[in-house]
């Protein structure tokens, strides 16, 4: 393989990727992937007709094709995203039949159940992980190890008791050999979880760790930077965090942490509840 070759795969596998991402935004419930796991779909295949083209005509000028590039080609013809979640028109009963024992990206291989979003349904305060662990694989609910027996010390901490919120995370599937997900693994599940928000309509989202950071805010800042500033999605106030496994293994990281959700308490308790539309 030439060093031209390799860098062209490269850049066609990198937009794929950001294929996937933009999918889940979406709302794509699911994206046929090839055996190799790429995302192949019209617009990465125009990729291959962007170079300039000449007539037969020995006179004639290069003039290179105008298509659009793979994100213009996805939202070409669509409307705006709208700036908040539309009315919801489902229970969360309903997304999760949707999902059912889904097999729509390799993150099931080898899990032994999907593990949806629990908690307080009408809840004002969502936190959302990463993906399930190995505890949370067998019990079939969120943050049940280690790290969700410290989610529930911080949750309590803050005069809230672990039934009044709701606990998710990006990914539903305790992935392989317990690695992060992928784009494509995330791209595909994020739509439910996106769903699962507008039935909800929490007032405030603690995202923890850079997993969920990227997945529901796309950004490039890592949780170091932004933690500690409310953020905005879609009319929703997200307080950025440190993971509570993360916490585990490096506990000094806990006072940083506890300085974020005072101020996601403190907001709750400044702020009578919205009623729900």
């Amino acid at each position: 393989m030439t060093p031209q070759v390799e860098i062209e795969l490269t850049e066609i596998l990198r937009e794929a990727r950001e294929q996937a991402r933009f999918l889940g935004e979406l709302g794509a419930e699911t994206v046929d992937l090839p055996a190799t796991g790429v995302v192949q779909t019209e617009a990465l295949r125009t990729k291959s007709n962007q170079w300039p083209v000449r007539d037969a005509t020995p006179s004639s000028k290069a003039v290179p094709r105008q298509h659009p590039t793979p994100r213009e080609a996805l939202f070409e013809g669509l409307a705006p995203a709208t700036a908040v979640f539309p009315r919801a028109t489902e229970a969360l009963e309903d997304i999760w039949r949707d999902i059912g024992d889904c097999t729509r990206c390799g993150s099931c291989a080898g899990r032994t159940q999907v593990v949806n979003t629990h908690g307080n349904h009408s809840a004002r305060l969502m936190f959302i992980g990463e993906a399930p662990g190995a505890d949370e694989d067998v019990q079939g609910k969120p943050f049940v190890g280690r790290a969700g027996q410290l989610l529930t010390k911080m949750i309590e901490a803050m005069g809230i008791k672990r039934e009044e919120v709701i606990i998710g995370n990006v990914n539903r599937c305790r992935p392989p050999g317990n690695r992060q997900p992928t784009l494509e693994e995330a791209a595909i599940c994020r739509p439910f979880l996106f769903r699962e928000i507008a039935v909800i309509q929490p007032e405030v989202i603690v995202v923890m760790g850079n997993t969920a950071l990227r997945n529901l805010l796309e950004v490039r800042e890592g949780i170091t930077r932004v933690r500690g500033k409310f953020q905005d999605f879609r009319g929703i106030k997200v307080m950025p965090t440190f993971h509570p496994a993360y916490l585990l293994r490096d506990p000094s990281k806990k006072k940083e942490t506890w300085e974020d959700l005072k101020m996601v308490r403190d907001y709750l308790q400044d702020n009578p509840p919205k009623p729900k539309s």
